[in-house]
């Protein structure tokens, strides 16, 4: 095969293929050598394959996320209501539906803008500079300039600048956290590795942008900018679709019936009133104008975008940020949460858990950094001096250190706490040591350390070197078990060391395995007493010959203790959860048992990719644990689950999570160890990490739907009832029974302060044993349509005997007396402005009775909600300022009511309830509850 053909081979390839190829051929396809690229020829390349950066699309103007504010039809029906006030002079209703319109469109756009800096947040993480070999020249260059064929330099601190085939190494290690979201550094080396071998275990591959923790290496560099796995993410993250939540797609669709409604009904009465009847033009206006503003919800838009808010005020006191308002209501019909393991359903913090030293095995107690715990043996604690050598050997043996960090919350006056700073493997073998009672700083004193062999992912093990308290070497080593082991002639036993056989190598490596199907990360510790002294003085790879075996620690990242209580409400609250995480198959299985997911099945990365998407169709539905997954597997289970009609909440936290948690219907971003890219493109930030803050979170948005559908049934339903009583009031020969600006002041104010505070309702007590909503139902359901279609029939039947009545006062018998005697002033009489004053009032009071009508249902009483309380109590004063007070009678157009006027509405009120009350029986037998 040529090269040429050779090189387009490799071109059309995957860049899996990078890893799995001989260097000499990687040469070969890029045109290269360990000498580099001449400048010459690295001009030419840059001009072909462009800069290496991730460039960030220029996005959503400012002046258009402003624009998109006013394409919900809502928005266009309170236009056209303040036009149309506006046009008759009704300046003040004109101005205060203009203000709930400007304050709708400010909020949005300022949700909107911060939304928009996903890709952004992925161009400002790159390096800048970068160290090449051009023309077998050493030399630092811009690192967008760096092209395929590069060889490229990086030690300890370094953002490492392209993706690169390793070609020497020394003791290095990188921080992938922010590509892979696992926390623990890589060890690489140098060679091949399998060609299905995941993204994660990739050893012989560094990938751009991210950190080197220790150690350094040459590199060729294979991939840059778009074509970079970073570049690949941020592809798929400006492809990924954003989309309305089924909330918003309500709220716009309610917005388009309600528009419509008001043209079909206003059209209706507007022709039998100038074809039928024989009432003037301006009048027919002026009714028609009356339709309009009673039929639109004015107070609707501002009540849901501030219930929301609040909302997501209480959810961010429980650790859960939310960036975009509408995404609180999605919450409600999640039923499938795909979780990462590392930090979300674990502590994130390693702990040794067992031990096997003396030939027996003990049990370790305790969880995290926490240095409380006890040692068993069967349940029953034992002396520390059983395991003492080998936490001494795991104590020593460490580079771990004792610092400060800021605490969180803290002040400009630097409020700290103790902390562990270190590899978290070697943190967990310091923890254990202290539980036993050793003191780093003590024992450091005693053992003062005089030399090491540095650990490397080659030798798998390191060694240090003290001075015993008695003044003699002494050297200390731990890593790979069976490498440690090898390197082994004795064992220690009861304080003696004696002959490590044959039989005793196969019982150890099996306890190892043990130890190893139990999720447990295993180390080996060994230590040799009799140090020649020129070995003790530079020390080498023979310091590490003819050692004694001392034992092994298996340790593991436990389960937030929470954890399994969170799970197992969300399973029972019909939500799956599914674990996708980048560690290996045996710790996930053991991981989920612990945690509760209902299946032990595992699928792994590279099963996954062999599975057609018929097969990976069936795996979701039973499978909840995903081992070993590239960035790539999260999107196509997303997608998959999503193809099978599910709502998924995604969690994420590295860069290659960012695109499945963009896609996802509730994109959720770790927010203590997440990346800046992938907070970006989430709809909410766990400020604590917690998987049970997720499942807090569920409740809560379960909480905020049912709020809003009860305001939007008590909103609508009030607005049903103006535009029933206006509609019979016209058709009756009655004239305009409310006027424009008194239905206004119902919508915003006396209505939409209660509806307002409806927003604060408790939780219905079955909230998370109902099963989750589906996607396609919207907050407007068959019992809420009858439900505004029988609270407005009812209000009409009650209020509009009222008007009559105190329009044509003057048709009750002994008006003069009884009149006088209920209230009736000599000389006040009964009038269109007083009738109106009446049914005006008597919306006002009907509240409190459609208020408790709806809420009943969710088994809330009057008192469980004390804002509500106090929402009805203001929205009454307000009116009795509107009635009792010269300037509200001179805007409203209201007259003072008397004693008989208030035993009118009483009456009236009585009927209404027991209406009502006989009403929500009917439903109850028909309808579901909600």
């Amino acid at each position: 095969m040529s090269r040429t053909e050779y090189a387009e081979r490799i071109a059309s390839e995957s860049d899996a293929d990078w890893h799995a190829q001989p260097l000499e051929h990687l040469y070969e396809a890029l045109d290269s050598s360990p000498a580099g690229v001449s400048d010459e020829e690295a001009s030419t390349r840059l001009e072909r394959s462009g800069p290496n950066e991730v460039k960030a699309e220029s996005g959503i103007s400012p002046l258009q996320i402003l624009i998109d504010q006013y394409k919900p039809a809502l928005i266009w029906v309170l236009l056209v209501a303040a036009t149309v006030m506006a046009f008759v002079g009704h300046w003040i209703d004109a101005g205060v539906i203009a203000g709930v319109v400007v304050f709708i469109t400010i909020f949005g756009f300022l949700q909107d803008y911060r939304a928009e800096q996903s890709i952004q947040a992925l161009e400002d993480m790159s390096t800048r500079y970068a160290v090449v070999r051009r023309g077998g020249e050493k030399k630092e260059i811009d690192a967008r300039k760096v092209v395929p064929g590069d060889v490229v330099f990086v030690e300890s601190g370094d953002i490492v600048p392209a993706d690169a085939r390793l070609i020497e190494e020394s003791n290095l290690s990188v921080d992938e956290a922010a590509l892979t979201g696992e926390s623990a550094g890589v060890s690489k080396s140098v060679g091949e590795v399998d060609t299905d071998i995941a993204l994660a275990e990739r050893e012989n591959m560094l990938y751009k942008d991210t950190v080197v923790q220790r150690g350094s290496g040459i590199a060729l560099v294979v991939e840059t900018g778009p074509q970079s796995e970073i570049g690949q993410i941020a592809t798929a993250l400006e492809e990924a679709e954003d989309r309305d939540t089924p909330f918003q797609a309500e709220m716009d669709r309610l917005g388009k019936l309600i528009a419509g409604g008001v043209v079909a009904i206003v059209s209706i009465i507007a022709i039998t009133e100038l074809v039928v009847g024989d009432t003037p033009p301006l009048q027919v206006f002026l009714t028609a104008v009356g339709i309009a503003v009673s039929a639109v919800p004015e107070g609707l838009p501002a009540v849901v975008t501030l219930s929301l808010a609040l909302g997501a005020r209480r959810m961010a006191e429980q650790n859960a940020l939310v960036r975009r308002l509408p995404i609180v209501e999605a919450l409600g019909s999640v039923d499938v949460i795909c979780t990462d393991k590392t930090g979300t359903l674990t502590e994130e913090e390693m702990t040794v858990t067992r031990i096997a030293a003396n030939r027996e095995t003990y049990e370790v107690t305790g969880s995290g950094y926490d240095t409380d715990g006890d040692f068993l043996q069967d349940g029953d604690s034992v002396e520390t001096d059983r395991v003492a050598e080998v936490l001494r050997c795991g104590l020593l043996c460490n580079n771990v250190d004792i610092g400060t960090r800021e605490r969180d919350g803290s002040d400009e006056h630097g409020d700290t706490e103790r902390t562990y700073l270190g590899d978290p493997t070697e943190i967990a073998l310091f923890v254990a040591a202290q539980k036993a009672g050793f003191e780093h700083d003590e024992l450091d004193a005693e053992y003062p350390r005089i030399g090491e062999v540095d650990f490397t992912s080659a030798r798998k093990r390191m060694t240090t070197v003290h001075e015993t308290p008695d003044g003699e070497p002494i050297a200390y080593m731990k890593g790979a078990p069976e490498t440690v082991l090898e390197r082994c002639d004795r064992e220690l036993v009861d304080g003696k060391a004696v002959e490590l056989s044959d039989d005793r190598r196969d019982e150890i490596q099996a306890k190892q395995e043990s130890f190893a199907e139990d999720a447990l990360r295993v180390m080996g510790f060994a230590y040799r007493p009799d140090i020649p002294e020129d070995l003790a003085d530079s020390p080498d790879e023979s310091l590490e010959d003819s050692m004694v075996f001392l034992g092994l620690q298996g340790m593991l990242d436990p389960p937030r203790p929470e954890v399994p209580g969170a799970i197992a409400g969300c399973l029972d609250a019909g939500i799956n959860v599914v674990m996708i995480t980048g560690d290996n198959a045996v710790t996930a299985r053991a991981i989920g048992e612990e945690v509760g997911l209902r299946s032990s099945t595992v699928i792994t990365g590279p099963e996954l990719e062999e599975m057609s998407d018929d097969a990976l169709s069936d795996a979701v539905e039973d499978v909840d644990i995903f081992a070993r997954t590239a960035p790539d597997h999260k999107t196509r289970i997303l997608q998959m689950l999503q193809a099978k009609g599910h709502t998924v909440a995604m969690t994420g936290d590295g860069v290659n999570d960012a695109p499945a948690v963009k896609n996802a219907d509730v994109g959720v971003a770790m927010g203590i160890r997440g990346t800046d890219v992938t907070e970006q493109a989430s709809d909410i930030v766990l400020l604590d990490d917690n998987f049970a803050t997720i499942r807090d979170a569920v409740k809560g948005g379960r909480r905020i739907f049912d709020n809003v559908r009860k305001f939007v049934n008590y909103l609508l339903s009030g607005n049903g009832g103006e535009v029933t009583m206006i509609f019979t009031g016209t058709l009756a020969g009655l004239g305009l029974v409310i006027t424009p600006i008194q239905v206004l002041w119902i919508n915003v104010v006396t209505d939409g302060i209660p509806a307002l505070s409806m927003g604060v309702d408790p939780p219905a007590e079955d909230i998370m044993e109902r099963e989750p909503r589906p996607p396609d139902e919207g907050v407007i359901t068959t019992r809420i349509v009858t439900s505004v279609i029988g609270i407005a029939a009812f209000m009409t039947i009650c209020l509009l005997p009222i008007f009559t009545l105190n329009y044509y006062g003057d048709v009750i018998p002994g008006y003069d007396v009884t009149g006088s005697l209920l209230g009736w002033r000599p000389g006040y009489e009964p009038s269109r402005e007083l009738a109106q004053t009446m049914v005006f009032t008597g919306f006002v009071v009907f509240e409190i009775v459609r208020i408790q009508a709806i809420r009943f249902r969710y088994g809330l009483g009057l008192l469980s909600n004390l804002w509500l309380v106090g929402a009805v109590a203001l929205a009454g004063v307000l009116q009795l300022l509107v009635l009792y007070t010269p300037t509200g009678q001179l805007l409203f157009d209201v007259e003072p009511l008397s004693l008989v006027h208030w035993l009118q509405i009483g009456v009236a009120a009585t009927v209404f309830a027991s209406l009502m009350a006989l009403f929500v029986v009917v439903q109850d037998r028909y309808f579901d509850r909600y």
